[in-house]
């Protein structure tokens, strides 16, 4: 086929871009990186300038590359549920307030389960508050920065920035609007006004339409901004996760997602509403499906963080030698609770801990101590999502920690769930470009990106790898009081009180 689709998606630690062919071809590719700010412990910031600069370096770029084909449509997506406030001119008030790895509001979620009654946000909106929710955060605003929350009339995720840059046209897909605890009524399909106004009386509510859905097209000012023709339709786009989901077809009722990034991402699939404490029940990429979801606060964060420790070696030779390692990494066992944990329990106090350590352990032990942490994280999730009645008939991985073998297959025997690894794991720039080639014309995910393998649990693995996951589960409740006290000496320590 003729003609090119561009996906763009703005990540936590990266926005990557991709031009795709009507086929399914990857044209070409763009990265940019991006640091979070993190001004206090608990804080993660983003600028909104960044999001639209590295958009437009990116669209540039890529379109330069495939010079002689028309961009027929334009995907985005990004990180969240995120805060960005802004005026009534859609400039931005203050950097944008990140997802769950920003736990300031903890007072303010406890002010609203006081208020509104825990059980009742969990029945209407699917979701208990929790570090991830919207509403908490606006609250946050109110209390702490009180002019610019008063000037603000818009509200934005990185998406929807995209699309309010790209079109001038100001609108939130449903899924993202689901994930805003708690102004979304998750069985109406619509923000739930009284919630809405005791919460952000100020801001307009965006109007709300599907993932896939043409927002608007690109206005004179921003194809002179980003090489785009004007005129080319630019879809809502979601939050990335999913539409990470939509591009490796995992969106079927009885999928279950792994999403291998700098946070670890899980997304079950349902033809009903459920709802789970400690999980996210959302409205699914699409009109007619569900989904419950879980997200570690940390994965590749951690592998990241003892790589910079160690010197920055290569990756490859960290993967080698915790291979080496073998199973249970010489007696050593992490919890993975460095920026504490978002489900299937919500404690953002939790912090990560490293028990059995002697001087004999070496930096392979620590990182396949790491990768197996991660693994019994994904363990208790999945636990937690079939205890909630999340049918788990098929597992997708997909993200950077498929590329190397041993991470994944650290899950699959940790878990004992195969996983199916497609053949495009780019992520959710590729999941971008599909929506948009799809408002366009007739095509399928499954003829895009076929599976290309399939990671399948070592048997010999599970009697030591179950002896380690009961213990991981005995090690955070026996731990938990001392790491609280330890992250509020954090916060004194951070704040001079």
């Amino acid at each position: 086929m003729t003609g090119a689709v561009l996906g763009v998606d703005i990540g936590t630690s990266s926005s990557k871009g991709v031009v795709v062919d009507l086929d399914g071809r990857i044209l070409a590719t763009a990265v940019r990186s991006h640091d979070v700010s993190r001004p206090r412990p608990g804080w993660a910031e983003m600028d909104a300038a960044v999001w639209w600069d590295e958009f437009v370096s990116l669209s540039a770029e890529l379109v330069a590359a495939v010079d002689g084909l028309t961009i027929e449509a334009v995907g985005v997506s990004g990180m969240g549920p995120c805060v960005l406030i802004a005026d009534a001119d859609g400039s931005p008030l203050r950097p944008a307030i990140l997802y769950g790895i920003d736990t300031r509001a903890q007072e303010q979620i406890a002010a609203f389960d006081a208020r509104y009654g825990r059980d009742a946000v969990g029945a209407r909106c699917g979701s208990e508050l929790s570090t991830q929710a919207v509403g908490p955060k606006l609250a946050w605003l109110a209390e702490h920065e009180h002019d610019r929350a008063a000037a603000a009339r818009l509200l934005f995720m990185p998406a929807s920035w995209l699309g309010w840059n790209l079109t001038g046209n100001y609108a939130l897909d449903h899924h993202s609007a689901s994930q805003s605890v708690p102004l979304y009524d998750r069985t109406a399909q619509a923000w739930y006004e009284p919630w809405w106004q005791d919460i952000a009386p100020g801001i307009v509510p965006p109007p709300l339409v599907w993932p896939g859905d043409v927002v608007g097209r690109v206005t004179d000012a921003a194809s002179a901004a980003t090489g785009l023709p004007a005129g080319v339709p630019v879809i809502a786009g979601t939050i990335d996760a999913w539409t990470e989901a939509v591009s490796v077809n995992a969106q079927n009722p009885g999928d279950l997602m792994l999403m291998y990034g700098t946070t670890m991402f899980l997304i079950g699939t349902t033809t009903t509403p459920l709802t789970a404490p400690g999980l996210w029940g959302t409205a699914g990429a699409f009109s007619g499906v569900h989904n419950l979801a879980g997200g570690m606060a940390t994965s590749g964060a951690i592998t990241s963080w003892l790589r910079e420790l160690f010197g920055s070696p290569g990756y490859e030779d960290l993967l080698d030698e915790a291979s080496r390692s073998g199973v249970g990494a010489h007696g050593l066992l992490m919890l993975p609770y460095f920026a504490g944990e978002r489900t299937p329990f919500a404690d953002p106090d939790a912090r990560g801990l490293i028990a059995g350590l002697t001087i004999e352990h070496t930096r392979g032990d620590l990182y396949r101590a790491a990768l197996e942490a991660t693994a019994m994280g994904v363990r208790h999730n999945v636990a937690a999502f079939r205890d909630a009645g999340v049918p788990i008939e098929r597992v997708v991985a997909v993200g950077g920690g498929t590329k190397g073998a041993l991470w994944a297959q650290v899950v699959s025997d940790v878990t004992g769930l195969a996983q199916e690894v497609p053949s495009v794991t780019i992520g959710a720039s590729y999941g971008a470009a599909y929506l948009a080639a799809r408002s366009q014309v007739a095509v399928e995910i499954e003829d895009w990106n076929p599976i290309a393998s399939v990671v399948v649990p070592d048997q010999g693995t599970a009697d030591a790898y179950d002896r380690l996951y009961a213990l991981y589960r005995e090690l955070y409740p026996a731990t938990a009081e001392v790491s609280h006290r330890l992250a509020a000496m954090q916060r004194e320590a951070a704040t001079g009180a």
